[in-house]
């Protein structure tokens, strides 16, 4: 299984024989502290500090299983471009409704009488969002865990997109109530491994993962699994008297065919000059909102928009290429004539 899943190029690491848990460090790692980075077993060819070893090096998975054949395997989410939902079934104490689903609110009369474990709060999350519940998605891989939790394993179809791992019990960053989420800084226990409480066996004949609903992706990054790009800052023009809001529907006219332009990029899939018409766009838009013609929030909303219409798969590019020319345009504010 370590060979294969190596072959697809997802980094692979053993965990300890019969448990769920990463192999061992080696005696001088156990006692002496470091940073896996500076760690000097990865460079002697050895594992230590868990999924930081993993590797898709098929000589030294070898050399690994022949050392420890009882070993099972796990694989590094992030270095793979996987995003598992870990989906618990323990028993534990119910929180207040208000900490089901982190950042929406359950009103009183929906009757949470039943909700027992994360399969219950998946539902509701994609029930409340009127979506297929994950649980039943038999398009991806799912992998039924010894303790009757599910894994439901996707392919993050954006790699510019770091997930971050997370408990669905953190009072900071869940997606829902025992909900763990696996993607960059964490593992996932590879289907077939074995520990002493049963087998993480594969659920139907599926075995790749599907690609990560856009919709989870939304819901990923409004609870917080997604670092936000810094906002960006658009100077105030200076005036001699009260400040006014930007008069803005003349420059919205004249932005709109610039915009346009950016949709219309969405019929072809390359060829079409989009970073060329996206940065113009988002440069004109700077020095407009630089000007005091546009309101810069709710111009950089719109692009955004335009962008993600016509290339939904690269939006943290899209934002790049959008802030850096907004924050371009607005160093130079502009006045056509008409507006100033």
């Amino acid at each position: 299984m370590a060979r294969w899943l190596a072959s697809r190029q997802w980094p692979v690491h053993p965990l300890a024989p019969g448990r769920k848990t990463p192999a061992a460090n080696c005696e001088r790692c156990r006692v002496r502290s470091h940073a896996p980075s500076q760690c000097p077993c990865h460079e002697q060819g050895r594992w230590c500090h868990g999924f930081h070893s993993a590797t898709t090096d098929l000589a030294l998975i070898d050399a690994w299983w022949r050392r420890e054949p009882r070993a099972g395997v796990a694989v590094s989410c992030g270095p793979a471009h996987l995003v598992v939902l870990d989906v618990d079934a323990h028993t534990a104490q119910v929180p207040d409704r208000s900490r089901l689903l982190p950042g929406i609110r359950i009103p009183e009369q929906v009757d949470l009488a039943g909700l027992a474990s994360g399969f219950d709060t998946l539902a509701l999350l994609a029930a409340y969002r009127r979506e297929p519940n994950p649980v039943e998605d038999d398009s991806t891989l799912r992998v039924r865990t010894p303790s009757g939790g599910l894994h439901i394993w996707y392919v993050n179809p954006t790699p510019t997109v770091r997930y971050r791992s997370s408990t669905g019990s953190s009072p900071r960053t869940a997606l829902a109530w025992q909900v763990d989420v696996r993607a960059h800084g964490g593992y996932i226990v590879a289907p077939t491994t074995r520990t002493s409480t049963g087998v993480y066996a594969p659920l139907g004949a599926v075995r790749d993962p599907a690609p990560l609903p856009s919709w989870l992706a939304a819901e990923l990054t409004r609870t917080g699994h997604v670092p936000q790009a810094a906002p960006v800052s658009v100077p105030v023009p200076r005036s001699g008297g009260q400040a006014r809001a930007p008069r803005s529907g003349p420059a919205q006219a004249l932005l709109r065919p610039l915009i346009e332009t950016v949709r219309a990029c969405a019929a072809y899939a390359e060829g079409a000059g989009f970073t060329e018409k996206l940065n113009r766009a988002a440069f004109t838009a700077g020095g407009l909102a630089g000007a005091g013609h546009l309101n810069p929030a709710e111009a950089r909303q719109k692009l955004a928009e335009a962008a993600h219409y016509a290339r939904p798969h690269q939006n943290r590019r899209n934002e790049t290429i959008i802030d850096a020319a907004l924050t371009a345009g607005a160093s130079r504010p502009f006045h056509p004539k008409g507006l100033a």
